[in-house]
């Protein structure tokens, strides 16, 4: 089930990506290897946290949730 919308999901795998080229061109340490973590939940689109607090950014699984 998908609960990660598209500007939503753009922006992490952005920030993601970002993330990680920084940290392999020593521009910033080793923690910047955290941003595998909204690449991977922009890619599949889903986010556990966003399903713990019931939020969702995709409209097409609101409207298969209430319709």
């Amino acid at each position: 089930m998908q609960n990660v919308g598209g500007i939503d999901r753009a922006l992490r795998i952005v920030v993601g990506l970002a993330l990680i080229a920084l940290t392999v061109m020593n521009v910033i340490p080793v923690w910047g290897y955290i941003g595998v973590v909204p690449l991977a939940t922009g890619l599949f689109r889903w986010c556990p946290a966003y399903t713990l607090f019931g939020i969702r950014t995709c409209p097409l699984s609101a409207a298969k949730t209430t319709g």
